[in-house]
C-alpha cells in the first residue's frame, strides 16, 4: 500500500524503515539542473548519426521510451544509430550539450543547504565534465563530499560499479544511503540493484504520468525537491521536520517581453554571423541567408543577385528601368516555395513601381504592408505576384538591398504570411543587419571568383594551346586547377621540337598559388623555351633556369631602406626536363627537385626510374646531373606534378603505387583515355593542388630514313657531298628539293672544312621534314652577317636562312653540329 502526501509518497509493501540515513546521493540532470538542453542535444546527435529525422517520430519515440522506463541512450541507439552503438551516441550528445548554461532549479539551493546540516551529500551523474564548473558556479560544490561523473571517473550508470564507487569514496554502506533521481531505469532501478534506497523525483525527463506499478519501484516519490526532507524522515521512521510558518506573501512582476525579443534578435544576428559565409561560393552564401532568415525571422525569403554579380564580374551601370537580376536562392516554411514567382537560376526584371525596384534605387531597406496603396498599385501591374500573395495570405514584406563596399549586389526579400505579427521597425533593423552581413560575404565570394577566374585565365593562356604533332612522339596532356580556396597554382608543361627530329618534354611546378604563381610560371616557361631553343643539354638547361629563378627571387625581395615593403614570397620551382632522340631511341633526363617520370614499356611493365636527384630551382650553387634511358619504340613516358599523386589523406608513396597500377591497366588505351583514367583514379573529388599531366608515346625513325657519311677535310669533297645528297634524295623521291638541299650542303660542308676541325660528318634525316646536319670537332659557331656589295663572302648562311624553315647550331661533347630544316609539302613520314 502506498501513501501519498503533498510532500511525497513512500512504500510500506514489506519494506522495513531505514535504521539511519548517512548519505544522500543526487543525479544532476532533471534533479538539480533543468535538462531540457539534453533532449535538444539528443535530437541533434541522433540526426547527425542517422540523417534527418522527422520531429514527430522523434518525440513519439521519446515519450514511449520515457513512459516505459527504458534506458534512453540505449533505446535511441538501437532505433536510430547504425550498429546500435550507444557509446557513439553519447559522444555526439556531449558535443552538443552545453551543460554550464543549464538553469538551476530555484528550489535546489535552500533544500541542499538544509540537507547538508543532517546528511552527507554526493553527486553521481553521467553528465559531461563541465558539471563541476556548473556546481562551482552556483556555489554547490562545497556541499558535496563526492562528485563522481560517469564516463570520466568511472563507468556510466546504471552500471553497479558507478554506485559502488561513489559509496566507497564517501565510506558509506548502501543500507545507509538514499539515491534521488528522475529516471526510472538509470536512477531508480540502478540504485536499487546496488542496494540503495531510492527517491523518485517526478520532474525533468520523467514521464508525465507513470503507472502505479512503476511508482511502486521507488521507496518514495516526490514531485518537488522541498518534499525530500519529509520523504527522508518517513524512510527513517521519525517525525517530519517542522515546516516554518508563513508570515506573509510578496509578489513582484517584471515585464521582460522587450528583453526577450532583444535576446531573440541578437541570437538571430549571431546565427547569421556564424552560418552565412561559410564558403566562397556565391549561390551557397545566398542560400545560407535564406535558410537563416526562414528559420528565425520570415516565412519566405528570396535572394536575387545582379546578373553580372552572379557571374562573378563587376556590376555595370544599369539602365534607369532597373538591373536584370538572377534568383540565386529562396527558402520557404512551406514545401515547394509556393510564394515564389521565379525559380532559382532564372532572370527577372521588376517593374519600375515595384517595392523591389524602389529598394534597389534608394539603396536602403523598406517595410511594407500588403494593404498599402503603393503595394496595391504594384500588384495591379504584376498579376503573377498578386496571385501568389493572395494564395499564401502574405500580409507584410521587407525589401533589403544587398550593399557591400559601396557596390549594389542584389536584393533580399522577406515575406510573412504564417506568422501573425507583421514586420515592425525592430524587424526592419534586424533585416538590415543580417542582409548587410550576407552582402559582405557575397562580395567576398564574388571577389574570390573574379580573382580565381583571372588566375585561371592567365594560367591557361601561358600553357600550350594544343599539342603539336611530332614524328618522334604522340602526346596528350591535361591541366586541372585546384578546387580549394587557395587559388590556382603554377604548374606547367611543354612539348618543344628540337633539331635532329628530337623532342623535349618539360613539366614543372612553381611554389605558391594565385596570380603571382601564374605570372612566375609564365616567366619560367618563356626562359625554358629560350634555353631549349639553343639546344642545351638537360643538366645545363636546369642550371641556367636555376639562375633565372634566383634573379626573380632577388627582384621580388623588398628594396633596401623600404621598411614598409611587404615581405615577398620566396620564388622557387621544381622541374623535369627530358629530350628524346627517335634516331638513337634514347631519352636524356634531368630533374630539379621534381618527381621522376613513369615509363610504361611495350610489354605493359611500368618502371619509375631512379634519376640523379637535383635541388629545386632557386637554391643555387648545387649541380644537376642527367641520366640516359633506352626506350623501345612504343614506350610511354608519363610526366606529372605532385598534385596527381599527393593529397591530404594519401602520402606520395601510396600515390605512386596507384599510378603504377593504373598505368599497367591501360594497355591498348589511347593517350587521351589514359589521361582521363589517371585523373579519375588518382584525384579526389576536390583536389587541393594543381595537376599537370603529360603523356608521350615514342616512335623511332627507321634506318632507311637516316643517311650518314663521314667526309674528309678536303675542299674537293664538297662536290662529292652534293653527289651523295642527290642520290639519297632520289631514293626518297624528293627530287624537287634537290636544288635547295645541294646549296645547303655545299655551304655547311664548306664552312666545316674552312673553319672547323676533323672529323667531319654529313647526315640527312627524312621525317615530316628534311633535315641536313654537318658536324665537326670545333666548338666555334658561324654567325650570319649582312655582306656588303664588294665582299667576297658572308652570303652563304644568309642564303641558308632564306631557303630553309629554320637553322641553328647544336653543341655536343665532341664539337658542334650545324643543321638546317626544310618543310616538305604533302610528303609522308618515312616514305622510301
Amino acid at each position: 500500500m502506498h501513501d501519498a502526501t503533498d510532500a511525497g509518497h513512500y512504500a510500506q509493501d514489506g519494506r522495513t524503515p531505514v535504521e539511519r540515513i548517512d548519505a544522500v546521493l543526487f543525479d544532476i540532470g532533471g534533479t538539480v539542473y533543468d535538462d531540457e538542453r539534453f533532449v535538444q542535444a539528443l535530437y541533434q546527435a541522433t540526426c547527425e548519426l542517422a540523417g534527418k529525422i522527422d520531429e514527430t517520430e522523434f518525440w513519439d519515440f521519446y515519450d514511449a521510451v520515457r513512459a516505459g522506463g527504458i534506458a534512453l541512450r540505449s533505446a535511441f541507439a538501437r532505433r536510430f544509430v547504425p550498429g546500435g552503438d550507444a557509446a557513439l551516441l553519447h559522444k555526439q550528445i556531449v558535443k552538443h550539450w552545453a551543460y554550464p548554461v543549464e538553469a538551476l532549479y530555484p528550489d535546489v539551493q535552500p533544500v541542499f543547504a538544509a540537507l547538508a546540516r543532517e546528511y552527507r551529500l554526493g553527486v553521481l551523474s553521467n553528465s559531461p565534465p563541465q558539471v563541476r564548473d556548473a556546481l562551482r558556479r552556483d556555489g554547490l560544490d562545497v556541499l558535496f563530499e563526492a562528485v563522481l561523473l560517469g564516463g570520466i571517473d568511472t563507468a556510466e550508470k546504471p552500471d553497479l560499479r558507478a554506485f559502488r564507487a561513489v559509496l566507497d569514496r564517501m565510506d558509506v554502506s548502501p543500507e545507509h544511503a538514499v539515491y534521488v533521481g528522475n529516471r526510472l531505469d538509470a536512477d531508480i532501478r540502478g540504485a536499487a540493484r546496488a542496494g540503495l534506497r531510492t527517491v523518485w523525483l517526478l520532474r525533468g525527463e520523467a514521464p508525465p504520468a507513470p503507472v502505479l506499478s512503476q511508482l511502486a519501484e521507488a521507496d518514495a516519490v516526490i514531485t518537488s525537491l522541498p518534499g525530500l526532507p519529509l520523504a527522508l524522515a518517513r524512510l527513517e521512521n521519525r517525525a517530519p521536520p517542522v515546516a516554518p510558518r508563513v508570515r506573509g506573501v510578496s509578489i513582484a512582476a517584471l515585464d521582460i517581453t522587450g528583453q526577450y525579443r532583444t535576446r531573440q534578435r541578437l541570437a538571430i544576428v549571431n546565427a547569421a554571423s556564424v552560418r552565412i559565409g561559410s564558403t566562397l561560393d556565391l549561390t551557397q552564401t545566398a542560400q545560407e541567408l535564406a535558410d537563416v532568415a526562414t528559420e528565425h525571422f520570415a516565412d519566405f525569403v528570396a535572394v536575387d543577385l545582379i546578373e553580372d554579380v552572379s557571374r562573378g564580374t563587376e556590376p555595370r551601370r544599369e539602365p534607369a528601368a532597373g538591373p536584370t537580376l538572377r534568383r540565386a536562392a529562396q527558402r520557404s516554411v512551406l514545401e515547394g516555395c509556393p510564394e515564389a514567382v521565379t525559380e532559382a537560376g532564372q532572370t527577372i526584371r521588376y517593374p519600375r513601381d515595384s517595392p523591389m525596384t524602389h529598394a534597389l534605387t534608394a539603396g536602403r531597406p523598406s517595410r511594407h504592408w500588403v494593404d498599402d496603396r503603393d503595394i496595391q498599385r504594384w500588384l495591379d501591374q504584376d498579376p503573377a505576384h498578386a496571385r501568389t500573395i493572395r494564395r499564401c495570405g502574405t500580409h507584410s514584406l521587407i525589401m533589403a538591398p544587398l550593399l557591400a563596399r559601396g557596390t549594389l549586389l542584389g536584393l533580399a526579400q522577406y515575406l510573412r504570411h504564417r506568422a501573425p505579427d507583421s514586420f515592425d521597425a525592430d524587424d526592419l533593423l534586424l533585416a538590415e543587419e543580417i542582409t548587410a552581413r550576407a552582402a559582405l560575404a557575397i562580395d567576398n565570394a564574388r571577389r574570390y571568383a573574379r580573382e580565381r577566374d583571372t588566375s585561371l585565365t592567365l594560367q591557361r593562356s601561358l600553357l600550350p594551346r594544343y599539342a603539336p604533332r611530332h614524328a618522334a612522339l604522340d602526346v596528350a596532356s591535361r591541366y586541372l586547377p585546384a578546387s580549394s580556396t587557395a587559388g590556382v597554382g603554377g604548374d606547367w608543361f611543354d612539348v618543344i621540337p628540337l633539331s635532329g627530329a628530337r623532342v623535349a618534354l618539360m613539366v614543372g611546378d612553381v611554389v605558391g598559388q594565385g596570380i603571382q604563381a601564374s605570372a612566375t610560371m609564365g616567366r619560367l616557361r618563356t626562359a625554358a623555351l629560350t634555353l631549349a631553343d639553343i639546344d642545351m643539354p638537360p643538366e645545363e638547361l636546369l642550371t641556367h633556369l636555376d639562375d633565372v629563378v634566383l634573379r626573380l627571387d632577388r627582384e621580388e625581395a623588398p628594396q633596401a631602406g623600404r621598411a614598409t615593403a611587404p615581405a615577398a614570397e620566396v620564388v622557387g620551382a621544381t622541374c623535369l626536363y627530358a629530350v628524346y632522340d627517335p634516331v638513337s631511341r634514347r631519352c636524356t633526363l634531368a630533374r630539379a627537385g621534381h618527381l621522376a617520370p613513369a615509363i610504361v614499356h611495350p610489354d605493359g611493365g611500368v618502371d619509375l626510374p631512379e634519376l640523379p636527384p637535383g635541388p629545386p630551382l632557386g637554391l643555387g650553387g648545387l649541380p644537376f646531373e642527367s641520366a640516359e634511358l633506352h626506350l623501345p619504340e612504343g614506350s610511354l613516358i608519363a610526366l606529372f606534378t605532385d598534385g596527381l599523386v599527393r593529397s591530404a589523406d594519401r602520402d606520395i608513396e601510396l600515390g605512386l603505387q596507384q599510378l603504377r597500377h593504373t598505368l599497367a591497366g591501360t594497355a591498348g588505351s589511347s593517350l587521351e583515355q589514359t589521361c582521363d583514367s589517371l585523373l579519375h583514379t588518382l584525384l579526389p573529388d576536390s583536389p587541393t593542388d594543381d595537376v599537370a599531366l603529360l603523356l608521350a608515346r615514342t616512335h623511332a625513325l627507321d634506318a632507311s630514313q637516316v643517311a650518314t657519311w663521314d667526309l674528309d677535310p678536303d675542299p674537293a669533297v664538297v662536290a662529292h657531298a652534293r653527289e651523295l645528297t642527290t642520290r639519297q634524295l632520289s631514293a626518297w623521291d624528293l627530287e624537287e628539293t634537290t636544288f635547295v638541299t645541294e646549296l645547303v650542303v655545299s655551304e655547311l660542308v664548306t664552312n666545316a672544312i674552312r673553319y672547323g676541325r676533323p672529323p667531319l660528318q654529313l647526315r640527312l634525316i627524312h621525317d615530316t621534314g628534311l633535315i641536313c646536319e654537318v658536324s665537326d670537332a670545333s666548338s666555334t659557331a658561324p654567325h650570319m652577317r649582312r655582306a656588303r656589295v664588294f665582299d667576297e663572302g658572308g652570303r652563304g648562311l644568309l642564303l641558308v636562312a632564306q631557303l630553309t624553315q629554320r637553322w641553328g647550331t647544336r653543341y655536343t661533347g665532341t664539337g658542334k653540329t650545324i643543321w638546317a630544316e626544310q618543310t616538305l609539302g604533302g610528303t609522308a613520314v618515312g616514305s622510301d
